[in-house]
């Protein structure tokens, strides 16, 4: 048996190859094959220089142990959509005209830092329907907005937390 303080290690090997004939195909096949015949736990990162000095290949895969925690079930369907991965330029206006094109956009919303006034990079959109909530998420999941891919899916609701009792003091508040 292990002793109690040992840790799990990871391999990972890299290679530089640096070419002074033609023969780069051999050299790409070969770091295609390490790569892809690497263990799941291992990494494998390389690149590739001809005579030149220019790069001809370079990469790297790694593939993560697994998640010992399970994803979150997906979120029941409703007409609010939370809307992630929104550039720091696409603001409540265009968020609304985006999805728009999907359906009866009841509300948009493009979450903001309480003290910056910049978007947090995610948001929300409240259809009038099921149906067009559906729409939104089809027409808009994983497409591009202002330059940056966009993910929609139906919105969690909060979870509930306790009320918080204000005391009086300034440190008792959550701001701080």
């Amino acid at each position: 048996s292990k002793p109690p303080n040992t840790k799990r290690r990871l391999c990972s090997t890299s290679f530089f190859l640096s070419l002074s004939s033609g023969s780069e195909a051999m050299a790409m096949t070969m770091m295609r094959s390490a790569m892809s015949s690497s263990q799941k736990k291992c990494g494998v990162g390389g690149l590739l220089i001809n005579k030149e000095g220019s790069r001809l290949f370079s990469g790297f895969s790694f593939t993560p142990p697994p998640s010992s925690t399970p994803p979150p079930p997906p979120a029941e369907p409703s007409t609010n959509l939370f809307v992630s991965g929104l550039s720091k330029r696409t603001t409540t206006e265009g968020l609304r005209e985006a999805f728009a094109k999907f359906g009866q956009v009841i509300d948009a919303r493009v979450v903001t830092d309480r003290n910056s006034g910049y978007s947090k990079g995610f948001g929300f959109v409240r259809y009038a329907t099921l149906e067009d909530a559906a729409k939104g998420i089809e027409g808009m999941d994983a497409k591009y907005l202002d330059g940056w891919v966009i993910f929609a899916e139906y919105a969690r609701p909060r979870p509930q937390q306790p009320p918080q009792q204000y005391t009086g003091s300034p440190m008792s508040s959550p701001r701080y």
